[in-house]
């Protein structure tokens, strides 16, 4: 076997590689004693059919696969020997004469062929002890804890529709459609065709829910608002905005009353046994978003320290994953790259340098997970499998059952798993600053993340 490298530049390889007939031929003879041991031809008894025979007749469909084979194999093979690995399938390009084919198919004459392939680069990992990392600690007031039961006591005590004519009060539940403008634009997110709102519960905007007092079911009026300084979207920070409010439903709450009866409804001691489990649900919420955060500090830091070539096939296939998705949410949402204020140019490259720090990322990451021996365990796989089934409820078993029937989905599982597992590694190894914030500070940051790169997952 013969092997030349006629190209290498950057991570791109093309070699040009010859098999010998000999070489062939002798594979051929393997493969044709393989089929005289299992032939059942009329006339022959079982095993006995005579190997000119069987090479008259099985002869060209028999070196068609061993030709196949001995290029996977030589082609894995080279690489194994130049310590190279592909970043994808390598590509192998046959000659195109069929008379030179036919050659080779008949035993006369060696098999040569190109292969052009990108090698994975080598990762020199960045020194990753006292790596500076800031971990939000947010307390959580007794306000916040009151606010908090008050809502799930409204939700649970339930509702009674009001009926035509009813007029909104606080502590209504009502459903609106409205439609946001600022500076007489549409904005993103500031419509809705059927929202749910409980009115003096603070989810909306400073000033929405009072101006609410007083409609009347059925009504349409206008509503002027301002952002608060510090809102999350920097874009709507401080805006003066106005909403055409509908009220297309008004639902008053039952009567009932906070006290240890209605919390056993509820399934737990008393009103402070209550006001326990809601504050370990806004904890174990707010422990979430502070891991959120402190992972994307370290995505960001590997990132920075990384700078090496990637492979351009696998920044391609990536790109266009997350090509799909942006184009499929702006025709769900019937907006354009205008709307977004961008152009789908200026899109294209955002989101192509984008898919590129996934790609390096991932490298780094399964680097860091290989060097220390971070693995995921068949019982974390399984965990994994099980959250992913329960978040379709009602089709658990479909679910299930694709999972179970697709290995490469399922294999698929691991890699969010084995990522997160890298990151608590790196955590772990960094010098760890605890700061308190506000959990609007958090959500701020948070969304401040997104915004600058949308959704991490690196495979």
């Amino acid at each position: 076997m013969q092997v030349i490298e006629t190209f290498n530049e950057g991570l791109k390889r093309k070699l040009s590689i010859t098999i010998p007939a000999a070489d062939l031929n002798v594979r051929l003879g393997a493969k044709l004693k393989e089929l005289k041991g299992q032939a059942n031809i009329k006339g022959f008894r079982p095993g006995k059919v005579p190997m000119t025979h069987i090479k008259k007749m099985f002869g060209r469909s028999a070196m068609s696969e061993v030709m196949t084979d001995a290029i996977n194999s030589t082609v894995t093979d080279t690489l194994e020997k130049r310590e190279e690995r592909a970043a994808t399938q390598p590509k192998v390009d046959l000659p195109d004469d069929q008379a030179m084919i036919n050659d080779v198919l008949d035993g006369n004459a060696d098999l040569a062929f190109e292969v052009e392939y990108e090698v994975l680069p080598s990762v020199t990992l960045m020194d990753l002890k006292g790596m500076p990392l800031t971990k939000p600690v947010i307390d959580i007031t007794d306000e916040e804890v009151t606010a908090e039961v008050n809502r799930v006591f409204a939700q649970n005590r339930g509702y009674t529709d009001k009926g035509d004519g009813a007029v909104v009060k606080n502590g209504d539940r009502l459903g609106l459609s409205f439609v946001g403008k600022v500076d007489g634009k549409e904005f993103d997110g500031g419509k809705s065709d059927h929202a749910h709102l409980t009115v003096g519960s603070g989810e909306f905007i400073p000033g929405f829910e009072e101006q609410l007092i007083g409609f009347r079911k059925g009504e349409t009026r206008e509503i002027l608002v301002t952002f608060p300084k510090d809102y999350q979207k920097a874009e709507l920070a401080g805006k003066n905005a106005t909403f055409d409010v509908t009220v297309l439903h008004v639902d008053g709450p039952n009567s009932g009353e906070l006290d240890d009866e209605f919390a056993k409804r509820l399934g737990v001691d008393s009103v402070e046994a209550m006001r326990d489990a809601v504050k370990a649900q806004m904890e174990s919420a707010l422990a979430l978003m502070s891991r959120q955060h402190l992972k994307r500090q370290v995505l960001d830091a590997l990132d920075d320290g990384h700078k090496f070539d990637v492979s351009a096939q696998l920044v391609e296939a990536e790109f266009a994953t997350i090509w799909q998705r942006v184009e499929y949410e702006m025709q769900s949402r019937g907006r354009s790259f205008e709307d977004e204020g961008t152009t789908e140019e200026a899109a294209r490259e955002q989101y192509r340098t984008i898919a590129e720090r996934r790609v390096r990322l991932g490298l780094v990451v399964a680097e860091i997970g290989n060097k220390n021996d971070v693995n995921v365990t068949e019982e974390e796989h399984q965990q994994a499998l099980i959250a992913e089934v329960r978040r379709f409820q009602g089709q658990e078993q479909q679910v299930y059952d694709y999972y179970r029937q697709n290995p490469q989905a399922l294999a698929g599982l691991r890699a969010p798993v084995f990522e997160n597992k890298v990151v608590d590694f790196v955590i772990e190894q960094g010098k760890i600053t605890e700061k308190k914030m506000t959990r609007e500070a958090l959500a701020k940051l948070i969304q401040a993340d997104e915004d600058e790169v949308p959704e991490e997952h690196h495979h």
